[in-house]
């Protein structure tokens, strides 16, 4: 255990008490990062790359004055481990610790400060140490909802990643409440894993990954198999799974600044109907997936003639409105009324987008909003029956909204007066 008398000598004696008492924890073992433990952690778990870490810190120099704590703060630090979002010795430190360890970190300065140090801080070229205790630590969650996280074992080589349309060779294990139930080398095309078996959440954190990479991936439903379960792997709906993946090797796809216009649209019409077929199967997210790659190749593109320019139109024109059949199955209201105002800037009389617009606003409760793009429908065809039939909803949701306020109003004027009443 290190104390702050150990830190009162002068330096070089400090760093030969600490040296002595601790393990080099530097993957080449060159002494640049010294460990002395403290207090023991709990026996388990340690960080792995990526995780976001929460922990409290108080920075030294050699001489024992402080420069930094986070405790004076009244307030942990938290960062996501081995991203090169801190310090080297940090990244390194962190991953050897336990939960609840408290330990002391001697830190030469290439892996802290460096020649520079830090201005009125730290001189040029200064050993520091670092108390630090690992309060929690969680994987990193790839979507905003929680619904993937991943954990890094192996961290993968060099700096590209793969795309939407880039052939990968992985090796996946699955498993479900501790029972492993699938193990496999599989080769397949990024944002068409359905495919092979393989559930969206695998799919899409693979845009994550490099070269190398081994990782596990906490899967909720969503993102595994859905309210379906798998049968053929005897799992039940609605269940969280696992899966370790290595992403062996992969080539990317072009780009849409890669490829000419002519190989776009060359493209296209096989895309688009892997998106049909997913949404057939009931597969909107993968279905999702293929129509903006559509979009994304073909918004910013000109044809070289009326007739080219025409194609482009049509084919974004479908996709959008693809996408927000999509995102109306899944309940995504704000993206579908985002692509349909898309389409209507491109064709302010288009039926069905303003049909699903209207779908999407009556659903988030915007009655008149809807009432309005429902009768946009019947201008452009009187004969819609299914517009007649949604405004009279919208009429009657209207009505009924009106005299839910008029009860709430009353209600509330009653109780004003019978407060004033008894104030007299």
């Amino acid at each position: 255990m290190t104390t702050d008398q150990d830190l009162s000598m002068d330096g070089q004696s400090a760093r030969a008490v600490l040296a002595a008492k601790g393990i080099d924890v530097t993957p080449n073992k060159d002494q640049g990062v010294i460990k002395v433990v403290k207090r023991q952690g709990l026996d388990g778990d340690r960080p792995m790359i990526g995780d976001r870490v929460t922990v409290h810190y108080t920075g030294k120099l050699l001489t024992g004055k402080k420069f930094d704590c986070s405790r004076d703060r009244k307030e942990p630090f938290s960062f996501n481990v081995g991203k090169g979002q801190v310090l080297k010795a940090w990244d390194i430190g962190v991953l050897s610790m336990q939960r609840g360890e408290v330990c002391t970190f001697l830190c030469k300065p290439e892996y802290a400060y460096g020649a520079a140090g830090n201005p009125n801080k730290i001189p040029p070229c200064s050993p520091v140490v670092f108390e630090m205790e690992l309060l929690k630590f969680e994987g990193e969650a790839l979507t905003d909802d929680g619904g993937i996280v991943r954990r890094i074992k192996v961290k993968g080589d060099g700096y590209t990643n793969p795309n939407d349309g880039a052939s990968v060779d992985v090796h996946l294990q699955g498993s479900c409440g501790g029972r492993l139930f699938d193990c496999r080398d599989v080769s397949f095309v990024v944002g068409e894993g359905e495919d092979k078996g393989i559930p969206l959440g695998v799919d899409r954190a693979l845009d994550k990954m490099q070269k190398g990479e081994c990782c596990v991936l906490y899967l909720k439903p969503k993102y595994g198999f859905g309210s379906e379960g798998k049968p053929e792997y005897n799992i039940g709906p609605d269940k969280d799974v696992v899966y370790e993946v290595t992403l062996k090797d992969f080539q990317r796809a072009k780009e849409s600044w890669e490829m000419d216009l002519s190989e776009k649209l060359d493209l296209v019409g096989d895309v688009k109907n892997k998106g049909n077929q997913y949404f057939k199967a009931g597969r909107y997210y993968q279905a999702v997936i293929q129509y903006q790659r559509i979009t994304s190749w073909l918004e910013m593109e000109c044809g070289s003639g009326i007739e080219q320019q025409k194609r482009i139109q049509d084919y974004i024109v479908t996709a959008h409105l693809n996408l927000a059949l999509c995102f109306l199955r899944i309940k995504e209201f704000s993206q579908v009324i985002d692509n349909c105002n898309k389409v209507i800037e491109l064709d302010k009389s288009n039926e069905k987008a303003l049909y699903r617009r209207g779908e999407a606003r009556l659903l988030r409760n915007e009655f008149s909003l809807a009432m309005a793009d429902f009768q946009q429908v019947l201008q452009v065809n009187s004969s819609n029956r299914a517009a007649r039939a949604q405004i009279s909803i919208c009429q009657s949701k209207i009505k009924e909204h009106h005299e839910q306020d008029k009860k709430t109003y009353a209600n509330m004027f009653q109780k004003f007066a019978e407060r004033d009443a008894k104030s007299k």
